[in-house]
């Protein structure tokens, strides 16, 4: 502190002695030339030179710790609190909007900043708490069912006991499996690896691995798949289509109907899942595709809140678009647009 003071002086010093000096020596050169009367007039004009330059340098003092000195510490201090995790700092323009001279402006950024840093650290907080709450329900299916396990003699309540925690052991397993997928998403830039794909033999592979499915729930099927090839990432649409088919299944009552659909339109390839079931109100579908929301309580036991999620994820990454248009009672359907 007491370096700094001694350079801002040493700052000012200087500044009063160039004001000064120019104009002494031009006086003093007027002087020279001159005789005893205008050398008398020299020397008062030094004088007032000098009174004027330090008039001059206080002003100028004054405008800095004002202008610079006063925005600069403000900066500073809510640096400081940001970097120490609040996020709750906010600072005032010295000026109305219009008039906002360079400090004004880097204040408004540092709001900005401050402002999605705490928006970060409020769904960081919610992610977590989603997490542990998720975790939470398997480990505790897996650890009860186990306990019971170890007791039990008779056979089918032995068989009844291991398949729940199978099927808690692999609602925990995709449960980390898609966290991983998310986290890589978001937080890694991705080099998207495209190749040539026949996205209709894609879909019908997809369609093929939910057909057990498919006929346990006794569910009418209905494609009109054209053939389509693009360039594209084969692991990341093998997300979007399997979550979109596991979706369908799940929230389409038995009996119900599935259609899927690809088309090229407009230079795009256009993929629709379209089902009968339960469908969503529009407050739900504001949020879908949110980490771990699930309009569908009912559900929510099969699944974990991040495949929607996870999709719009890799939509984004690929480069594409997904919309969402349903009715309660009346089914819902996704449509996905590829270039």
């Amino acid at each position: 502190m007491k370096n700094k003071r001694l350079k801002e002086f040493f700052c000012y010093f200087l500044f009063f002695i160039i004001v000064t000096a120019i104009v002494t020596v031009a006086f003093l050169a007027y002087g020279i030339f001159s005789d005893e009367s205008n050398k008398v007039i020299s020397l008062v004009m030094i004088i007032t030179i000098l009174a004027i330059s330090t008039a001059l340098t206080l002003a100028d003092v004054i405008r800095r710790k004002i202008m610079i000195d006063k925005p600069v510490k403000e900066i500073l201090s809510a640096t400081d609190k940001i970097a120490s995790g609040d996020f709750s700092v906010r600072l005032k323009p010295s000026h109305t909007y219009g008039k906002f001279d360079e400090f004004d402006l880097i204040k408004e950024n540092l709001n900005k900043m401050a402002s999605e840093l705490q928006k970060s650290e409020v769904l960081k907080t919610d992610f977590i708490s989603n997490v542990s709450h998720e975790l939470k329900t398997p480990i505790a299916i897996i650890k009860s069912y186990s306990a019971l396990l170890e007791k039990e003699q008779d056979p089918e309540k032995r068989a009844e006991y291991r398949h729940q925690i199978s099927t808690a052991s692999t609602r925990l397993s995709d449960l980390v499996g898609n966290i991983l997928k998310l986290n890589k998403l978001e937080n890694q830039s991705l080099t998207i690896e495209r190749e040539t794909i026949r996205l209709n033999e894609m879909l019908e592979e997809c369609i093929i691995s939910f057909e057990s499915v498919i006929e346990k729930k006794g569910l009418l099927l209905e494609c009109d798949i054209d053939e389509i090839v693009i360039s594209s990432s084969r692991s990341y649409l093998e997300i979007v289509w399997n979550n979109l088919l596991s979706n369908a299944i799940k929230f389409t009552e038995n009996g119900g109907t599935i259609s899927v659909s690809a088309k090229w339109v407009d230079g795009c390839a256009v993929v629709k899942v379209c089902d009968t079931g339960c469908g969503i109100d529009a407050e739900t579908g504001k949020h879908i595709f949110d980490k771990f929301y699930q309009g569908d309580t009912s559900h929510a036991g099969e699944g974990n809140g991040l495949g929607l999620a996870l999709v719009k994820k890799v939509i984004d990454n690929i480069g594409g678009e997904i919309s969402v248009s349903s009715e309660l009672g009346k089914g819902t359907s996704f449509t996905v647009k590829l270039s």
